[in-house]
């Protein structure tokens, strides 16, 4: 923990300093030359710091700007949904959550309660499984071959009798949402518990999100899902477009 400390106070030293070589930098930190010259480096390693030319002056480096593209973008996805999403909200009465894909997993970054919540349970920032969840399933539709054949090696784990757990099952539900441009599970992560997702995409047409409508399975029946499906969508197509996406058709 020391050395991570050492290594974003050293950013924050080049924040405001511009340039400084190792000796300013050890000083600073109140260490010797020697420690502050490894951590340089290694963050020099990752594109985080970089040399513009004399030997030992450091600034800070390109490989930022792409750490704060990526919180730019998620930023700006919640900002661009928020307002669809409550509008969704209204409409079809079910909890709205905005989820994105993480280290194989889908985290929610924004949620809206529908008027008809009987619950306020809060899942931003939770962590789900891809094949268990509407927007999971979303996601994992959208990944390279490859990617979704990573994600199958390993057995998928069961959290309901619904759960699908049969990898050629689950490739051809994939394919399925596809097709119809939204995916849908019921009671697969909770007994009654059901959703139904849409993909959000990116100005370069790439999925970078999945909006969902949840709720109870006594209310958010399986032949209401068409339905809600139809209007989530046309909520992600809508979030897609003020992302900067040009659907052709």
């Amino acid at each position: 923990m020391q050395s991570v400390d050492r290594a974003v106070t050293i950013l924050e030293i080049l924040a405001r300093r511009g340039e400084t070589g190792v000796t300013e930098l050890a000083a600073e930190l109140g260490v010797h030359k020697s420690t502050a010259f490894r951590l340089a480096v290694a963050l020099e390693m990752r594109g985080l710091v970089e040399q513009p030319g004399e030997r030992g002056k450091y600034r800070l480096g390109l490989g930022l700007i792409r750490l704060a593209g990526a919180a730019t973008a998620r930023m700006d996805l919640s900002q661009q949904s928020r307002p669809v999403c409550e509008r969704l909200a209204v409409q079809v009465a079910e909890t709205i959550n905005v989820a994105i894909l993480d280290g194989g997993e889908a985290v929610n970054i924004d949620q809206v309660y529908g008027p008809s919540a009987l619950t306020t349970h809060n899942w931003v920032g939770q962590r789900t499984p891809l094949h268990a969840t509407s927007s999971g399933k979303v996601l994992l539709a959208y990944l390279s071959e490859e990617a979704v054949n990573k994600q199958l090696d390993a057995p998928l784990e069961r959290y309901t009798p619904r759960t699908v757990t049969d990898p050629g099952r689950l490739l051809a539900q994939l394919e399925q949402a596809r097709a119809d441009g939204f995916a849908y599970c019921v009671e697969e992560l909770e007994p009654g518990l059901n959703a139904v997702a849409a993909p959000v995409r990116a100005h370069n047409g790439q999925v970078v999100a999945a909006v969902s409508a949840s709720g109870p399975s006594f209310r958010l029946t399986e032949d209401r899902i068409p339905e809600v499906a139809a209007a989530v969508r046309s909520a992600a197509e809508e979030v897609s477009a003020r992302l900067g996406y040009l659907r052709l058709s």
